[in-house]
């Protein structure tokens, strides 16, 4: 069985139920270096005490005996901490402990007894070396700055929250043995990493850590942590997943997510980078069990999914970044889910209210499109970090094609006007439904991924995750995570959508379906989910010419916008999202595309057919020219 070495100020793993049944009954467990001590270094010495202590002739500092460290680190920094850290004192807790545990020092290198001969040696991820950027913030430069996630009591009276005391400040800082009692390995009987107290539910990190504490208008991150499902989840974890000693994610807490010590990253110590600390738990694996299958989140990611774009090495997320997501080129878990408050959503509120399960993520108003709001309280509000009024958006051919509306205004990928009460028509998403005009194809109850059972009830608002969601999502029947993760259809849609496409303006397009499968498996399922289109658009219930057009292969996209009109246009009336894609039609004769309602027309020219302003159709020749057609 493989074991390590380790002082205080060093977190490993034990497994085994005859390694506990061990050190049960030993005080100093591994760090007994005697010829029968069980540790992986053994020395000539049997008194175990002497290698690190001497009643005569030791150093004036708690009698230490180990030669010590002269070594300077590099210790931890993030730009979130307010306190900085500094190099330890001579002689200090924290110095006393790396005199082993930094490599600089033999084992058995005494003050007293000169160089004890050992045997053996520690596994180099025992050994710290000078690089202690991944490591719990040590020696930290006093007085100690307070901080909304502190404890108040820290810099008040330099106590912890710790009834027992035995998580305790050394001389008024944090050192090693704040949280490690280095004579004792197995106070704690499951993880037996020296801890002073039992670390089961985050016990020692709330000692100085203070999810509760609230402060005006400042944020605590650890807010909500205590009903969060990461506090409360009761999934077992396996020892191979490498996330903490216990037994469920609920009573490994902070330590599921976050290392004390040896971490993958430097900043908040997660166990690994961005996402890569997420897919731990949640990549439908065997570390986890029992796990329901919408869990599994990264399963949305797997090809031939496309999800949101998680970042590259060259973009990571920070925790310092702006709410409103200029220049953002990735969508990390942490953008949409603040993992100290998530919950399990049991029950799906009504729209637009934002789901438990991005339970104090922040988000930007839509009144304005950059006041901050911490937390969110609508969804669209989350999704408003990156599609709203912040630059440099891009739009990616990954994601699929992109239609170019005759009416829009400044940056297409704002969507704040096209969401906006003051559209002339918008799907309900940032306001409820008012349109004074009937809508006889709106079902009652939007239809689940099977398209026949019913979902929730129509209401008058939507969400932004009615359209783009898993093509798998919970929500609506399936058995995957809800949310935009990820979807096998293009601009990560819940279900199909088929745009008309076309080489060149007002000429034939490529891509026609004609009479086609208005089931959930057809080109139009999304439109499917929450309007009738056997019984109502194709029988011309709103539009006369509707069951025409789609019968002979035009997509919805041609005539409507999705979104809803961002502008208003002296040429386009806009009723019922009605927006020209002019990547497919073109004008007619010179004529700007126009669509009036009073007389149900349009003037425009597509798939070689010019539509007049008097109501006809005219074939024209696809060697006309694509503006001006006539001249």
């Amino acid at each position: 069985m493989r074991r390590r070495l380790l002082l205080a100020g060093l977190t490993v793993l034990f497994t085994g139920a005859a390694l506990r049944a061990q050190i049960a009954g030993d005080v100093l467990g591994m760090h007994n270096l005697g010829p029968s001590g069980g540790s992986p270094i053994t020395g000539a010495r049997p008194d175990a005490c002497a290698y690190c202590h001497a009643p005569h002739s030791g150093m004036n500092v708690g009698l230490w005996n180990q030669k010590l460290t002269t070594q300077n680190y590099t210790t931890y920094t993030s730009n979130t901490e307010k306190n900085t850290t500094t190099q330890p004192v001579l002689g200090s807790d924290s110095n006393h402990c790396l005199s082993c545990h930094d490599g600089t020092v033999a084992m058995g290198t005494t003050v007293a007894y000169g160089s004890v001969a050992t045997h053996g040696s520690m596994y180099s991820s025992d050994i710290f070396g000078s690089n202690m950027q991944t490591s719990h913030p040590f020696s930290l430069a006093l007085p100690i700055k307070d901080n909304i996630d502190l404890v108040s009591s820290l810099v008040a009276n330099g106590t912890t929250a710790d009834s027992t005391k035995a998580i305790r400040l050394i001389n008024g800082n944090i050192e090693c043995t704040t949280c490690h009692n280095p004579h004792v390995q197995a106070i704690d009987q499951v993880s037996q990493n020296f801890l002073a107290k039992n670390g089961a539910n985050g016990q020692i990190c709330l000692a100085c850590h203070d999810p509760s504490r609230q402060s005006g208008s400042q944020v605590n991150p650890l807010a909500d942590w205590a009903t969060s499902i990461h506090a409360l989840s009761t999934g077992k974890l396996s020892s191979q997943a490498g996330v903490g000693s216990y037994s469920t994610v609920g009573i490994d807490a902070c330590s599921a997510c976050h290392a004390s010590h040896n971490a993958s990253t430097n900043a908040r110590l997660l166990r690994g980078q961005n996402e890569q600390d997420c897919i731990a738990c949640h990549n439908g694996g065997s570390n986890v069990s029992p796990l329901a299958p919408y869990t599994n989140v990264f399963a949305e990611y797997a090809a031939p999914k496309i999800g949101h774009p998680i970042p590259s090495s060259a973009n990571p997320h920070d925790a310092t970044e702006a709410t409103l997501l200029n220049n953002n080129r990735h969508a990390t878990c942490v953008d949409c889910h603040n993992a100290h408050g998530s919950e399990q959503v049991g029950v799906f509120p009504a729209p637009p209210l934002l789901r438990v399960s991005q339970k104090d993520i922040a988000g930007i108003s839509a009144t304005d499109g950059t006041s901050i709001l911490t937390p969110a309280v609508n969804q669209y509000e989350n999704c408003l970090r990156c599609h709203g009024t912040s630059t440099g958006k891009q739009v990616l051919a990954i994601f699929g094609y992109f239609p170019i509306r005759a009416v829009s205004v400044g940056d297409p990928l704002n969507l704040i006007p096209q969401f906006s009460a003051a559209a002339t028509s918008s799907h309900p998403v940032m306001h409820t439904r008012s349109s004074g005009l009937p809508q006889p194809s709106l079902l009652s109850y939007m239809l689940n991924l099977d398209g026949t059972t019913q979902g929730r009830a129509m209401g008058t608002q939507i969400l932004c995750t009615d359209c783009h969601n898993s093509d798998d999502n919970r929500e609506f029947g399936g058995a995957g995570a809800n949310g935009p993760h990820g979807s096998k259809w293009t601009h990560i849609l819940e279900r199909r959508y088929e745009f008309s496409q076309t080489a060149i303006p007002g000429q034939q397009i490529n891509n026609l379906f004609p009479s086609p499968d208005l089931s959930v498996n057809g080109p139009y399922a999304l439109c499917g989910k929450c309007h009738d289109l056997t019984n109502q658009i194709m029988q011309n219930t709103s539009w006369n010419q509707h069951n025409a057009h789609i019968t002979t292969g035009f997509s919805c996209s041609v005539c409507h916008t999705a979104h809803g009109m961002g502008t208003t246009s002296a040429t386009i009336s806009g009723e019922r999202l009605i927006n020209f894609d002019l990547n497919v039609v073109t004008q007619n004769n010179g004529s700007p595309v126009t669509y009036t309602r009073s007389t149900n027309t349009c003037v425009l020219v597509c798939h070689q057919t010019a539509h007049n302003s008097d109501g006809t159709v005219t074939v024209v020749s696809s060697s006309r020219r694509r503006v001006g057609i006539g001249k």
